[in-house]
């Protein structure tokens, strides 16, 4: 093949694996979104589809590697096979299936999952390896990496092409053929690979000599170095949403910046990637203790931080491996124990971290693998000649005895709380980690006190404290028992909060549910709207404030997503709304809209829906879809209470839409409560009916309930279509 054929066939490989990636990126949120009003949007849900994802990118990845053993036009024969067979699942949607009521994620996910893109997803993960060795051969031998992070480059474009332009243009049947024509086009260049590749093994002609197996020690060492990066960005997604700010959106930045690590780190020209990967040690040393201290009052500076830190980590750590690369004949195996990496991070951060753990302890323990595998260099011949001389141990005492006053100075003055704004202390154990980067064992020690001091210690007091903070897969809940007050946080929303010191005082409403908001006035109406026997419903428990409206003979259930959150509510020992106001109440674990299709029709007089004020918005909860079985529970007045409170996103747009689309009377309350009123909430309610006698008598006297607000082109939430991107608030 002579230059100018060998440069118009690297693109065509190039153009290859993109196409491959993009799909491959493309596919994930968009089978995701197509599973949302199926299986819920439960938390488990996304943790046991990232496991269907994992596992079939390893079975691809390890199939990739035993099509090694057959000559290269034989296997680019077996993969367009395999191609052509996996077609049969075109065009892409959810298998039809009917989940019950009590559907378990860990079961029907990877059920539904795998019968419905299983083999595309197999056929698709497989591209990255093949294509690179395939190269390799047809070019005579070029060092085929370069490839991989053409790969990663399609595998970002993918992701941040579908909530961005994706989503927002074509409903999902419309995404589902766009696919598809995708993957024809995949196979066809697949097929024009496959044409370049030599026929027999006389004509493979490659000039990069046999390389022997790779040792255990080195396979090991690939895992390792494919895991950490991995943990950490799903860690970091965890830890920002739970203690820094819950955006909807959010957990695409880090995926994002994971995937331009591997661009970087396996680029051709290495400037970038050797730059960042010699400032990776001082970046983790500086920003890991900035993470750790974890400063509230600046959540977008602290968002930067940590996505920073995950980027520079990433790529240092991706380095390593493409540093210890193996020659083309092994890259298969490479991949594969990289593929077993990812996944065991995954695993880690996704599924065992938050059984083990109380709190996003998988954070700083992956920032500290992160600092302990980081390529090191000292900063300075004189501190090398320093570590490596006759004399190492009167540095490595120096800094041992420099770590263990400052750890003793830390404690004794609340390290828990107070050395967040000591500058002194924290440059003093930035010069000892500066001046230890290259000698790694001071290095990781200096780290590891760097943690523990800026939060790590805070935190272990919290977790050593009994009940005072419980983990789940929906997130980090903090209780906090004062003697006036107790408070339930959510990461970094408040979601609930009881007066305590008399009954009274217990049994008083605050917060979002305070008697002057939108759902305080309905639960106060309820009685002369549906007379002593009303049948109420909430979705979100939270800590049962509602319950303190309940009046006898009413019918209550709540519907409530996550069971850790059930025990707080049902826990006297934390908050007694319940046990003060409504001890029998009727609560149905799962997802609110799963339940609630499986009501009896007509068996609501009123329906509260308060699963919105977290900002993490469950958008099949609001579809055209939703409010039909909303509607189908509800008797004929029935009367449905939806709080769109929410930083981030106007959903009152939303609404309006929908109760335009099914035939509902809307209106709204924003509740402002007075200065003096510390214990209640600035809240946004829309009440609807398709009665609109029902929302007369609602407002009474009282003229502050508004016509909702509706926005002019915006189309109503469906199943198959919705985006959230016009309603961020700027």
């Amino acid at each position: 093949m002579n230059s100018a054929a060998r440069g118009a066939g690297r693109w065509v490989f190039v153009l290859t694996i993109l196409t491959g990636s993009f799909l491959l990126f493309l596919v994930q949120p968009m089978i995701a979104r197509m599973a949302l009003p199926r299986l819920g949007g439960a938390p488990a849900v996304w943790n046991s589809a990232m496991l269907v994802y994992q596992a079939l990118l390893l079975g691809g990845y390890a199939y990739a590697h035993a099509l090694g053993r057959l000559r290269p036009r034989t296997q680019g024969l077996v993969h367009l096979a395999l191609l052509a067979g996996a077609a049969l699942w075109l065009p892409i949607g959810l298998m039809q299936a009917d989940l019950p009521a009590g559907a378990q994620p860990a079961f029907w996910v990877p059920w539904l999952l795998l019968g419905s893109i299983g083999p595309l997803f197999f056929a698709v993960s497989a591209q990255a390896p093949l294509v690179q060795r395939w190269f390799a051969t047809a070019s005579g031998g070029r060092d085929p990496y370069a490839l991989y992070a053409a790969s990663n480059l399609g595998s970002f474009a993918g992701l941040i092409c579908y909530p961005l332009l994706v989503e927002p243009l074509m409903a999902s049947r419309q995404q589902s053929w766009a696919w598809t024509l995708g993957y024809l086009l995949l196979a066809a260049l697949v097929a024009a690979c496959v044409t370049m590749l030599p026929r027999t093994a006389a004509a493979e002609g490659t000039s990069v000599p046999v390389e022997t197996p790779p040792q255990r020690g080195q396979v090991v060492r690939w895992t390792l170095l494919a895991l950490v990066p991995s943990g950490l960005m799903l860690a970091t997604s965890t830890y920002i949403t739970t203690d820094i700010v819950a955006m909807p959106l959010l957990w695409v930045l880090p995926l994002g910046l994971y995937l331009l690590s591997f661009t970087v780190a396996f680029a051709d020209r290495r400037g970038a990637a050797d730059f960042i990967t010699r400032m990776a040690p001082i970046t983790i040393l500086l920003f890991g203790g900035v993470m750790m201290a974890g400063y509230r009052s600046g959540p977008w500076f602290t968002l930067f931080v940590a996505l920073l830190l995950l980027f520079v980590a990433s790529v240092s750590l991706h380095t390593a491996l493409y540093r210890q690369r193996p020659a083309p004949e092994r890259l298969t195996g490479f991949y594969l124990a990289m593929a077993a990496g990812g996944a065991l991070g995954g695993v880690f951060a996704g599924l065992i971290a938050p059984v083990l753990f109380d709190w996003t302890w998988e954070y700083p323990i992956l920032i500290l693998a992160a600092g302990a595998l980081a390529p090191q260099t000292f900063l300075t011949a004189g501190l090398r000649n320093l570590w490596w001389g006759r004399r190492w141990w009167i540095a490595f005492g120096t800094v041992l005895a420099g770590l263990a006053m400052l750890v003793t100075l830390g404690i004794e003055d609340g390290a828990a709380g107070g050395l967040e704004g000591r500058g002194l202390f924290f440059l003093a154990l930035g010069a000892l980690g500066l001046a230890s980067i290259g000698a790694r064992p001071a290095y990781v020690a200096v780290l590891a006190a760097a943690l523990m001091l800026f939060g790590g210690y805070r935190s272990l007091l919290l977790s050593l404290e009994p009940g005072a903070r419980i983990r789940s897969y929906f997130g980090v809940y903090t209780v906090h028992l004062g003697a006036r007050l107790r408070e339930l946080d959510h990461g970094t929303t408040v979601h609930g909060i009881q007066l305590a010191g008399s009954i009274a005082r217990e049994r008083t409403p605050t917060t979002y549910y305070a008697p002057g908001s939108g759902v305080g006035r309905a639960m106060r109406r309820a009685p002369a709207l549906y007379g002593p026997g009303a049948r109420i419903g909430v979705v979100g428990l939270g800590t049962g404030t509602l319950a303190c409206y309940a009046q006898p003979g009413q019918l209550w259930t709540f519907y409530e997503i996550d069971p850790t959150v059930a025990r707080i509510a049902r826990d006297p020992a934390r908050f007694t709304y319940l046990a003060r106001c409504l001890p029998d109440a009727q609560i149905r674990i799962g997802d609110a809209r799963i339940s609630l299709s499986h009501a009896a029709p007509g068996s609501l007089d009123l329906l509260a829906l308060d699963a919105f004020s977290s900002d993490a918005v469950p958008m099949h909860l609001l579809t055209r879809e939703a409010f039909a079985t909303y509607a189908r529970a509800l008797s004929p007045r029935g009367l449905l209470l939806v709080h769109i409170s929410n930083r981030f996103l106007d959903l009152e747009p939303v609404v309006a839409a929908a109760a335009r689309d099914g035939g509902w009377r809307a209106v709204t309350l924003d509740y402002k409560p007075s200065a003096l009123d510390t214990t209640a909430s600035v809240s946004l309610w829309v009440a609807l009916s398709r009665d609109p006698g029902v929302l007369t008598a609602l407002a009474g006297d009282e003229r502050d309930w508004r016509p909702t607000r509706a926005r002019a082109g915006l189309s109503p939430w469906t199943d198959d279509y919705s985006t959230i991107l016009p309603l961020l608030r700027r």
